[in-house]
């Protein structure tokens, strides 16, 4: 039994220098070491000795089993090391390779276009409000003197949502909703989306606009003026001229509208302006006593001067682009040029 016990140590230790895998190993280890292993059949054939021989038969049995699996142990680190160094091979990194660069995000056109108008007229001291998109008719139209079945309402081309609530069409609801709370003299501008049933390569269902209002005693045209050469000229250009022409709107008296030359041909005529040399920019005026009115301002005692703005149109003469749909179809490729 020693001699079947010395063989089969050497049968096992020959398999194990033939062994190429860890698979290999693995065969070795449950042929001779498993559960129904060579070795492990001697160690249950142990009781069926005769006692005088068994000491000696189970130290040998048991110094092999022991070297066997030391052998096992050995063979198998050797493989797992050869294993992990073939792996960190395959997955080297090469410094040497150009790096791929992180690509960035960046601002909309209209985000960074309404930051600059925002600042600027942050910087002349006017405060920012902010009001709901969703609005009542109160506030929309009667409370900035446009009463029911006026026909001034269809300039705003409303979406209603119901009889009395609708989309806001404008922003200047929120300079109703400033002078409720507030008191004279203040200067607020209100910037945000606004809604229109109005489509197409110059206008869009839902735009954005920066609106201003500024109230205090002795309030004039030429404050006005003033105010909104000074912005177009930090927008545009100092060298750019300035017009205000003769308009109306419901809630201001008098009204103008503002025109800056053209920013495409300098003054010269071009497609752009329809060869007239000027751009139509933002509609203002001082604000009508009826507003003030509405919102136990005393019209005697206080004047002031309100404007509006497209923001989406400044966007547009910035950065030449004569389609204001771009700016909502989130094509990367437009995008990526701001």
């Amino acid at each position: 039994m020693v001699e079947r016990i010395k063989t089969l140590e050497i049968e096992a230790l020959a398999a194990l220098n033939r062994a190429k895998t860890l698979a290999d190993v693995d065969s070795v280890q449950v042929r001779y070491l498993g559960r129904s292993g060579l070795l492990t059949e001697l160690i249950k054939n142990l009781k069926n000795l005769p006692p005088e021989e068994k000491p000696n038969f189970g130290k040998v049995l048991n110094e092999t089993k022991v070297k066997l699996e030391a052998a096992v142990k050995e063979k198998k680190q050797l493989f797992q090391e050869r294993n992990t160094e073939q792996k960190l091979k395959a997955e080297i990194i090469d410094i040497t390779l150009p790096g791929e660069g992180v690509k960035r995000g960046k601002l909309h056109p209209i985000t960074s276009t309404m930051e600059e108008l925002v600042g600027i007229f942050s910087r002349m001291g006017f405060s920012i409000a902010e009001g709901p998109d969703i609005e009542t008719d109160y506030y929309n139209f009667e409370a900035l003197n446009i009463p029911k079945f006026h026909p001034s309402r269809d300039m705003w081309s409303t979406l209603w949502i119901t009889e009395d609530t609708l989309l806001r069409t404008h922003t200047s609801p929120v300079q109703i909703r400033v002078m409720e709370k507030k008191k004279p003299p203040l200067a607020v501008i209100a910037p945000g989306r606004v809604y229109r049933r109005d489509a197409d390569v110059t206008h869009s269902t839902v735009f954005h606009q920066l609106e201003g209002l500024l109230v205090d005693t002795d309030v004039t045209f030429g404050d006005l003026k003033g105010t909104l050469t000074a912005f177009l000229h930090a927008v545009f250009g100092k060298d750019k001229k300035v017009r205000f022409r003769p308009s109306y709107f419901p809630f201001t008296e008098p009204s103008a509208e503002v025109d800056v030359e053209c920013v495409m041909c300098g003054g010269s005529g071009c497609r752009v302006c329809s060869g007239t040399g000027w751009l139509e920019i933002l509609g203002s005026g001082m604000v009508d006593p009826n507003v003030f009115k509405h919102v136990n301002y005393d019209p005697e005692k206080y004047t002031g001067f309100a404007f509006g703005l497209g923001v989406e149109r400044i966007a547009m003469l910035k950065y030449g682009i004569d389609d204001i749909r771009l700016f909502f179809e989130n094509d990367l490729r437009f995008l990526r040029q701001f």
